[in-house]
């Protein structure tokens, strides 16, 4: 008997799951050994970089033959332009995070595009022993009192950021990866998230599938859809908030 297309999603959503959080802790195990041995941080990120994808892309290749996979550490092979489903990952988010001892700002992302939209996704926070993901999207929290935290880059926080952060009277929130600033809207320990300045398709992908999935918005900055699958991955700005926030975070990014 034929698979359903709306079963096959129901698998996608476990598998995106799944395969996250498989990558997610073979990088915890592999960052204690490496750290154990004296390994550099350099030789720490590009190997945790490699393996994961290596395991992301062969098991994507066991369970779904047919589709395309779009991957931060592998070849764009241009035929995913053509593919019906295309899987877009990224194996170790925030690689200079997972490279410092003890923090546990990064992630691996992993979510299934279909038609320019993610259709299932999965932010795994393998340091915290977290895997959020459109399998079982986590509700959000109530609405809190105080001023709104804002999460930004760690390193280059954007002018838009600021401006957003003037607008609405923002406590702002450094922190690491792409994923972990997203998740963190999702888990309720922040409330929005602006960034511009550059990232690519799989830095936003899987973040934005489970915060959407969540309740959360979801846009460009200027509030335009996200488009993923493109031929050119470069994705460079990005929104997720709580829904109450949406109208007061955009109208401020127009008027900037």
């Amino acid at each position: 008997m034929p698979v359903s297309a709306e079963h096959r999603i129901a698998d996608d959503h476990r598998l995106a799951a799944d395969l996250a959080r498989r990558a997610g802790e073979l990088l915890v195990g592999l960052r204690a050994r490496l750290a154990a041995d004296g390994a550099p941080a350099a030789v720490v990120r590009a190997t945790g970089d490699r393996q994961a994808h290596e395991l992301l892309a062969n098991e994507l290749a066991a369970a779904r033959p047919g589709d395309a996979v779009l991957s931060e550490e592998g070849a764009d092979d241009a035929g995913r332009l053509d593919a019906e489903r295309v899987w877009v990952v990224d194996p170790l988010d925030g690689t200079r995070e997972y490279s410092e001892p003890g923090r546990t700002d990064w992630a691996v992302h992993v979510a299934l595009v279909i038609g320019e939209r993610p259709a299932a996704g999965a932010v795994a926070l393998p340091a915290l022993g977290l895997t959020l993901s459109t399998a079982d999207p986590p509700p959000l929290t109530a609405a809190r009192t105080g001023p709104p935290r804002l999460v930004v880059s760690r390193s280059r926080p954007p002018h838009q950021a600021k401006v957003v952060a003037g607008a609405l009277g923002a406590e702002v929130v450094p922190l690491g990866s792409a994923g972990a600033k997203a998740m963190a809207v999702v888990r309720g320990e922040a409330d929005l998230y602006v960034h511009a300045g550059g990232q690519y398709e799989w830095d936003s992908c899987a973040p934005v599938a489970v915060a959407r999935a969540a309740g959360c918005t979801a846009t460009r900055l200027d509030g335009t859809p996200l488009r993923y699958n493109q031929p050119d991955p470069y994705l460079p700005d990005l929104v997720i908030c709580r829904p109450e926030l949406t109208e007061a975070v955009l109208a401020a990014l127009a008027a900037a």
